[in-house]
């Protein structure tokens, strides 16, 4: 941010530069002399470095700044430096001594910077040492071995000037057997912040203190009412325990004005720990109990508190990655309608959780990289504000000041553009007490140096660092934050109030070109593809919740798991983000099956209409509701259903159950018709596979049919043969009892004899004394159903 800013609004008074100027000739004298005395063959070793005068030069001695306190000192205080010197030449070192040297004002930012980066000692350019009795002397220093030191000087005796920024070393004299005069043979540097009295006029400074961490929570829950989450591993449990990343963050941010920068997702996994939960095995296939509850409770707890009284942004649901989103996914549709509903998640997680109203309407990029799409995309959720940072949007006016964070960029759009030398200042390694140290300090000097580019125009500059640093990172994080709490010339501020500063006239407001996007940004992007899988499994995610009766059991962890796989922090984890979302999709998968059509052996009609069963089978707990079971015939002329070529019948199922749905069916003629069963949701769409099975369809001929109206018209006449020949031999027995009396004797005989030798008329039946057949039908006969 404003690189061409170099000039602090004060210096040394002109007779304290020639002084100083006069000092150093005066020290450098003697070693002048020196040299001119030199043997002729430490001359050309002087003259011509070879690759063994290199390796012992001051890089002879390693030395270790590990400690500088107070870090801003003013007057009155007594500065402790101290650290550890190593020999790592193959000589021993003789009349060694480690002293401080204090090297002229440094006159703007990348001054610092051209400092920062010098490696080695250079006379002139790193001061004189303070010398007297603020040195600590070694009789000799072996190769190898690492001795202590520790240099207590008042501040007085430094004899510093004007407010500013002093380049500060510590340096390691002594000889060698190959080198017999005394050299600088180590040599470290660092920054020395110097400030007697507050500023009138303070630059206003926003830290944001982010809680981020990678996804653990899977979309999987138990069965049971509580829907016991399933977490990838016990990794949080780390995070969250004393000494863990986030305890360290949480720790070391309870004491500071800061504004905390969170992300949703940390916190709903963690309140999940806080109870029942589960973690999957390392080979997938099982889960064990999760052992954190205490921890996570702790944890949340003490957030809560910490919180009540602080600025809290809450980011989209799992920090969606918005460059990627918008490079490789906001044509992937329904991505950008994804990203507003993390938006709208994350705000109320952090609502019920913390109990506290966020801002949600903050952006934050990846390291605050711009261009117009990435603006596009984080506005398209309703986002107003932009993190972005100065080495994305560079000062190209010449301003001989760092500007206000905040600018209009077109849109009813702010940037607030964080200033990168401040932001990654703590991006190494700072396991190391060296490396904490220096960072502490530069982080100090830079922030010194803004107020005094124009110390009569208050500024106000926003820092944005990584967003998951580590417990050593915090840290030091904190240890400079700390430093600043005096206000000398500084003053914290809240980003909401950041983002409504008036912004510089001068300072730009262009949002970079797509071509100046930082091409190592872009090979950590998620790829197309990702978005494709993606929206793969929120469609399936949208058929699966029309048909449940409960979906919102479905809907929370599943929604939730696609915002997890959009998530920045799978930059530099491609194998890991795709395993996550395959992981996602196949427990989607699994669950979907869950209800099936149960498959079906082919049927065999032997009637004109019959009724065909077909299974849904349910193996969710909760019931399945608004579906509709379709069963279309292939060959429609041989068998309908329903009397049409297809029929639909509603499905409801109860969860753990299984439902038979009957379809009436109509043959036309025989063979075998390929039918198909196919579940749908009610707008259309198919659910499931479809299950095939053939209807053999063996419908009676009508030959057959003839002959059985054929026999059972014989029968019918033959009975009513049968019925008038009994009736008119009853008559003729009536009448013939009549005829005879018993006065003639002739003519009962006659009667008699009459009656014997009287042939059988043709008409008289034959007694039907035939029994009733009681044999079981043929084998091949058919009952019509």
């Amino acid at each position: 941010m404003a690189e061409a800013a170099d000039f602090p609004g004060t210096s040394p008074s002109p007779a304290r530069r020639w002084l100083r100027r006069t000092a150093a000739l005066m020290a450098a004298a003697p070693l002048l002399t020196g040299m001119l005395q030199l043997p002729a063959e430490a001359a050309a070793h002087a003259a011509v470095p070879s690759a063994a005068a290199d390796a012992t030069g001051s890089r002879t001695v390693d030395v270790s700044l590990d400690s500088l306190t107070p870090t801003a000192p003013v007057d009155g205080d007594t500065l402790t430096v101290s650290g550890t010197v190593t020999n790592n030449g193959k000589q021993t070192v003789t009349g060694a001594q480690v002293g401080l040297r204090l090297g002229p004002v440094l006159n703007g930012r990348s001054s610092i910077d051209s400092a920062a980066k010098r490696t080695g000692y250079q006379p002139g350019a790193d001061g004189t040492e303070v010398g007297g009795k603020y040195v600590e002397k070694f009789s000799k220093l072996t190769p190898g071995v690492r001795q202590d030191f520790s240099i207590s000087v008042p501040v007085k005796a430094l004899d510093l000037g004007a407010d500013g920024v002093y380049q500060l070393g510590v340096s390691l004299t002594g000889r060698t057997a190959a080198q017999p005069w005394s050299q600088v043979l180590g040599f470290e540097r660092t920054f020395l912040p110097w400030q007697a009295d507050a500023s009138d006029t303070k630059t206003k400074t926003t830290y944001l203190w982010p809680l981020i961490s990678t996804p653990h929570l899977t979309a999987e829950t138990g069965s049971d009412e509580q829907q016991t989450p399933v977490f990838t591993d016990d990794d949080l449990t780390k995070e969250l325990a004393p000494g863990g990343r986030l305890d360290q963050m949480l720790s070391a941010g309870r004491e500071l004005d800061v504004t905390w920068v969170v992300d949703p997702d940390l916190l709903a996994s963690v309140d999940a720990m806080t109870r029942n939960y589960r973690v999957q095995t390392a080979d997938g296939k099982s889960t064990t109990a999760g052992k954190g509850q205490a921890v996570a409770k702790d944890w949340l707890n003490k957030l809560e508190q910490t919180v009540q009284d602080k600025k809290v942004v809450a980011l989209p649901f799992a920090d969606p990655d918005l460059a990627s989103l918008a490079h490789n996914g906001k044509t992937v549709t329904g991505s950008l309608g994804q990203l507003k509903d993390a938006t709208d998640a994350g705000s109320d997680a952090v609502k019920t959780i913390l109990h506290v109203k966020p801002r949600s309407d903050f952006a934050w990029p990846v390291d605050g990289a711009l261009d117009p799409s990435v603006v596009d995309v984080s506005t398209s959720a309703g986002a107003h504000t932009v993190i972005a940072r100065s080495d994305s949007m560079r000062e190209t006016g010449g301003l001989l000041y760092t500007p206000n964070a905040a600018r209009p960029i077109g849109g009813g759009t702010t940037a607030v553009v964080a200033d990168a030398r401040l932001s990654t200042a703590f991006q190494g390694d700072m396991t190391g007490a060296e490396s904490s140290t220096l960072a502490v300090q530069e982080f100090l000097a830079q922030s010194l140096m803004v107020t005094l580019q124009d110390p009569d125009k208050q500024r106000s500059i926003v820092v944005a660092p990584q967003r998951m640093p580590s417990a050593s990172q915090a840290q030091s994080m904190a240890k400079a934050l700390t430093a600043l709490s005096d206000e000398r010339w500084t003053q914290p501020q809240d980003l909401s109030t950041a983002a409504k500063v008036k912004p510089d006239p001068a300072a730009t407001t262009q949002v970079p070109s797509a071509g100046s996007y930082p091409a190592s940004l872009r090979k950590q992007e998620l790829p197309k593809s990702a978005f494709q899988s993606i929206q793969n499994t929120r469609n399936k995610l949208s058929r699966f919740k029309t048909i449940l009766s409960e979906p919102d059991r479905v809907i929370t962890p599943f929604g939730r798991a696609i915002d997890r796989e959009m998530s920045t922090s799978w930059r530099g984890r491609a194998g890991e983000a795709d395993t996550f979302r395959r992981g996602v999709e196949k427990y989607l998968t699994t669950l979907i099956d869950q209800v099936a059509l149960i498959k079906k052996s082919d049927a065999k009609l032997s009637g004109r209409s019959a009724t065909i069963p077909v299974t849904v089978q349910n193996n969710l707990v909760q019931g399945v509701d608004h579906m509709v079971l379709r069963l279309t015939s292939e060959n429609p002329t041989r068998l309908k259903i329903g009397g049409k070529a297809y029929w639909e019948q509603p499905v409801k199922v109860a969860g753990g159950h299984a439902q038979s749905v009957k379809f009436t069916t109509t043959a036309n003629a025989n063979g075998p018709v390929p039918v198909y069963a196919q579940l749908y949701t009610e707008d259309g769409q198919p659910y499931g596979k479809a299950v095939k099975f053939d209807v053999n369809v063996t419908e009676i001929t009508l030959t057959v049919m003839l002959v059985i109206a054929g026999g059972v018209l014989l029968l019918v006449l033959a009975g009513f043969r049968m019925y008038t020949q009994r009736k008119r031999a009853a008559r003729q027995q009536a009448e013939a009892s009549t005829d005879s009396g018993p006065d003639d004797d002739s003519d009962g005989e006659s009667g008699s004899e009459s009656g014997e030798d009287d042939p059988e008329q043709p008409s008289d039946p034959t007694p039907d004394t035939a029994p009733e057949s009681t044999d079981p039908s043929d084998t091949g006969e058919r009952v019509d159903r």
